[in-house]
């Protein structure tokens, strides 16, 4: 996603927690004309947010596209779940979006055509059983995206979410093949959707074409979402 919007033509500032090398291998990898900076922080703590917007803003001169991307998984069945990791997930998938929201409006109002993407999930429209915290959380992060587009729309800051589904990276990525193949299966196309994918959807939500989006949660999912019953023999063959 830092190489597609870098690519794409943007100044790019991304955080990570706590490791810098493989932050700085991202940023290395992208070399002049794109400009990318790493910064070290975290969006459960205020006030690393409320520093890391201030950076941004002083490197680059202002701030017009905000990104929510942080997330965790702390996966269990509710009855078995510690309060600990239910307050966790909530706080850095959802309370920190909306930190960083917070922090980065009063730069995305002066910039008059800002954008806000938050990278949601399906399993914020359908549940995930085993991720009842998760869940909830992406959730919460699309309702966020609803409210917050009705409120900044007259600013011209549009609001969008993207709600990945099965995506070939990171931890879907190092799964045993079986578990791999068994989430293939509920996807209507058939295959995994790839990180490319979703970053060229943020691309676009976050460029000028975009102006007139805005309170919309798009599945990045191969139609699994769509839900339905397929009936034996009624598979369209090309």
């Amino acid at each position: 996603m830092v190489a597609a919007l870098a690519w794409g033509g943007a100044r790019v500032a991304f955080t990570y927690r706590s490791n810098a090398a493989g932050a700085q291998a991202v940023a290395a990898e992208l070399p002049p004309p794109a400009e990318v900076v790493a910064l070290q922080g975290d969006v459960g703590v205020e006030a690393d947010v409320a520093r890391i917007v201030a950076a941004v803003v002083a490197r680059f001169g202002g701030l017009d596209i905000l990104v929510n991307n942080a997330g965790i998984t702390r996966d269990a069945l509710l009855l078995r779940m510690r309060p600990e990791d239910w307050q966790t997930v909530l706080d850095t998938n959802l309370t920190g979006a909306v930190r960083c929201c917070r922090q980065a409006l009063p730069h995305l109002l002066a910039s008059k055509a800002g954008r806000i993407i938050n990278i949601a999930s399906i399993a914020g429209i359908v549940g995930s059983a085993g991720q009842v915290n998760y869940s909830a959380a992406k959730a919460g992060l699309i309702g966020l995206t609803e409210v917050l587009a009705r409120e900044l729309a007259p600013s011209g800051i549009t609001v969008n979410a993207v709600a990945p589904g099965v995506i070939d990276a990171g931890i879907v990525a190092g799964m045993p093949e079986q578990v791999r193949r068994r989430l293939v299966e509920v996807v209507p196309m058939g295959r995994m959707g790839t990180a490319e994918e979703v970053a060229a959807l943020v691309v676009f939500l976050a460029s000028r074409e975009a102006g007139y989006i805005t309170g919309q949660t798009i599945a990045v999912d191969g139609g699994t979402t769509t839900g339905g019953l397929t009936m034996p023999g009624a598979q369209a063959t090309g």
